[in-house]
């Protein structure tokens, strides 16, 4: 706008536009005066002089010149009108304030409160007799007919308030490392165990002698050895870090993670040989064992006492202490072992009822581990440790120890189920959880029982032969002595003996298990016709459940007159339907209206559904097939067999339009779950009744084969 300036043919024509040039000195004197400059043939024409008020356009043939003040200033002005002092006190709680909504807006909105009161003295005085608070006040309460509507709201920046406990560092502990080595010769280590990068590996069997004497041999060259370990000690770095000093002689001067750095020691060439003699001492075989001083808190002092007494410890456990009795280190045989001796009273139950095995698994849970076993049979020794655990701790815990090829925990539980007679309670592939039961008696408490039964044994016998004696003596005169009463007496047992001599001589003992065996099988017939006839039942009442459900749905026959697509428009679409991510999947529900729901809510999108099932019998993929497309109304484009399962590609039509209401004959999804569950179980039962009717004509056929060999025996003896 400033460059150029257009002027009217008006302006041009009047003289007084124009500066007069009466005296021609002044124009040379005079260089800075607004002339008219003569035109001269020499110089070419600028279109922007330095003598010229504005600068003209490129167009312009001749110079323009003109006074100041008929220059048009077209720029914005920069400096803007301050405003008057008196609106100033008015705006200054109103007026925006730079910053934003952090601490330094906030620090200046607190700076223009103050200099608002020190400014006025009213605001001074209130401010002495109330709180200056912004808070909503109610409606009604302006006394002093001035708007106390934010007084007594908090201002942003003021909080309450709040106890907060912060999660408590762990604390670093102090290894033996630390207060047996120098700082610098620490640090020096430390710095080289840094720049390490091999390492012996640790695997599940833990710090076996192999990985002792690959840090020797590492030792022998280096004094530094790094130690990486795999589960479970790495779960349990702390203790990993204990076992390897324990069993190398060593100090573990750095770790992270899940790796060590073990410093072999200074003095390690003169007692290198005595080192590996260590780790022994611990859990030998000896009967006099060394006993650890007893540190740690009130649980493992307590835990360690209740397992003094029971067998080596193992050393290599990868869990918190207290370290666990290694049970494969207990003899394999102890002479003249039995299982302890059972009692319960008539009146109660020895088995466990449900709440009972959970509140034994759930108190097992906080218990430690009392023994850690790694082989498969001869567990005597074992099971002998744990009567000696059960007449103090209810429940035995047994670990199974890691990295030891072959171990069945299933054979371990049933081998120390058959020598202790003890309740399973847990077993999996880390552990195996006994419960003594109810009727365990303790070995002193079995003596004290038997010894009460061999005096009441001796009762009777003394009281029998007193009562013998008492008959003999004694004879009446107005009855003869053979008719004295024998009741409950050894001599009518005598006779009956004698009674039944002859019978059992008739009979052999072939025909004896002959007989037994029929009446086995016939027994074993009638329980499993019973077993059948409950089945029969069942699925009678499932029967029941499945036609109710059936009957609340309604199938819509095909339409008949449906779109047909052509062979080409068929493969198209097909192949666009393989090329889909997004899929709806039929789960066992089956087709519930649920699913049409999700078919128009495709189609709403896209043209093509792909459906997927889990369905294997395509016969039932096909009868789904059918009823997705006339619930639906699309058209059934082709079923693929894909990586998940099967793939039903649907196609809603050329005129296709969103049904407004969708029809409620299907099953909710509740219903479709419960029918889904009840096919299943007739299914299921359907199975075991089978197996009972075979089992049946199995247990007959044998039967009939007994009958038979019995008869053709008889035949032949008569």
């Amino acid at each position: 706008m400033s460059a150029t300036m257009f002027l009217s043919p008006s302006m041009l024509s009047k003289p007084s536009n124009f500066p007069k040039t009466n005296n021609p000195t002044n124009q040379q004197t005079n260089p800075k005066s607004n002339s008219i400059p003569t035109p001269n043939k020499n110089h070419e024409f600028n279109p922007n002089p330095l003598n010229s008020a504005t600068k003209t356009a490129p167009w312009m043939k001749t110079p323009l010149v003109l006074e100041p003040n008929q220059v048009i200033d077209f720029t914005k002005p920069k400096n803007k009108k301050k405003s008057p002092d008196n609106n100033k006190d008015e705006k200054t709680l109103t007026q925006k304030v730079s910053g934003g909504r952090g601490k330094h807006a906030m620090k200046k909105i607190l700076y223009s409160i103050d200099n608002l009161e020190q400014e006025t003295q009213e605001l001074e005085d209130t401010h002495k007799h109330m709180e200056f608070d912004l808070s909503l006040g109610k409606l009604g309460d302006d006394k002093d007919g001035r708007n106390r509507k934010w007084f007594g709201r908090k201002l942003p920046w003021v909080r309450e308030e709040r106890m907060v406990f912060r999660r408590m560092k762990k604390e670093k502990t102090v290894t033996v490392a630390d207060l047996s080595l120098d700082e610098g010769l620490l640090e020096r280590l430390r710095c080289e165990a840094r720049k390490m990068r091999n390492w012996v590996t640790v695997k599940k069997a833990g710090v076996n002698e192999g990985v002792v004497e690959q840090i020797r041999v590492i030792w022998d060259s280096d004094e530094l050895a790094m130690v990486k370990f795999d589960v479970p000690l790495c779960r349990n770095m702390d203790r990993a870090r204990e076992i390897v000093e324990i069993k190398t002689g060593g100090l573990v001067i750095w770790s992270k993670k899940d790796t060590l750095v073990v410093y072999r020691g200074c003095n390690y060439n003169d007692y290198k040989h005595v080192t590996g003699t260590i780790y022994q001492t611990v859990g030998g075989h000896d009967d006099k064992e060394e006993t650890m001083p007893v540190q740690g808190s009130l649980f493992e002092r307590e835990a360690d006492r209740l397992l003094d007494g029971l067998g080596p410890r193992f050393i290599d456990w990868w869990m918190p202490k207290p370290l666990p009795v290694d049970a494969d280190l207990l003899p394999e045989v102890v002479p003249g072992y039995k299982p302890p001796s059972r009692l319960y009273p008539l009146s109660g139950r020895s088995k466990l009822t449900d709440t009972e095995l959970t509140h034994l698994r759930k108190q097992a849970y906080h218990l430690p581990t009392h023994f850690v076993l790694g082989r498969n049979r001869k567990l005597q020794g074992l099971a002998a440790a744990i009567l000696k655990l059960w007449e103090k701790c209810p429940i035995a815990k047994i670990a199974v120890k890691w990295g030891i090829p072959n171990t069945s925990n299933e054979q371990m539980a049933s081998e120390l189920k058959l020598l202790t007679g003890g309740v399973l309670l847990l077993r999996n592939k880390f552990y195996i959880i006994l419960y003594r039961g109810k009727d365990f008696l303790p070995p002193d408490v079995a003596d004290l029982v038997t010894n009460r039964e061999m005096e009441i044994k001796s009762f009777q016998l003394q009281e029998e032969t007193a009562r013998a004696n008492t008959v003999e003596t004694f004879d009446y005169l107005d009855q003869p002595s053979s008719d004295c009463s024998t009741v409950g007496t050894l001599k009518e047992f005598q006779t009956i003996q004698s009674e039944h001599e002859g019978f059992k001589a008739g009979i052999s003992e072939a025909e004896i298990q002959v007989e037994a065996e029929k009446l086995k099988l016939e027994k074993e017939i009638r329980i499993q016709e019973r077993k059948y006839l409950i089945l029969k039942m069942k699925i009678n009442k499932a029967s029941k459940e499945l036609a109710k459900l059936n009957s609340a749905w309604e199938p819509v026959e095909p339409n008949e007159d449906r779109e047909i697509i052509t062979s080409e428009e068929r493969e198209c679409l097909r192949k666009m339907g393989l090329k889909m991510d997004s899929t709806l999947v039929l789960g066992r529900r089956g087709v519930f209206d649920g699913v049409i729901e999700g078919l128009h809510q495709h189609w709403k999108h896209r043209e093509i559904v792909k459906v997927v099932t889990m369905q294997r019998v395509f016969s039932r993929i096909l009868y789904t097939a059918q009823c997705l497309e006339a619930e639906s109304g699309g058209v059934l484009v082709s079923i693929e067999k894909i990586k998940l399962g099967y793939a039903i590609i649907m196609y809603r039509g050329k005129n296709y339009k969103r049904p407004s209401k969708l029809s409620r004959n299907l099953l909710t999804k509740r219903e479709a779950l419960q029918k889904s569950l009840e096919m299943q179980r007739i299914g299921s039962l359907n199975f075991f009744a089978n197996m009972r009717q075979q089992a049946i004509y199995e247990l007959k056929c044998k039967l009939d084969a007994l009958k038979y060999t019995d008869m053709a025996e008889n035949k032949l003896t008569s």
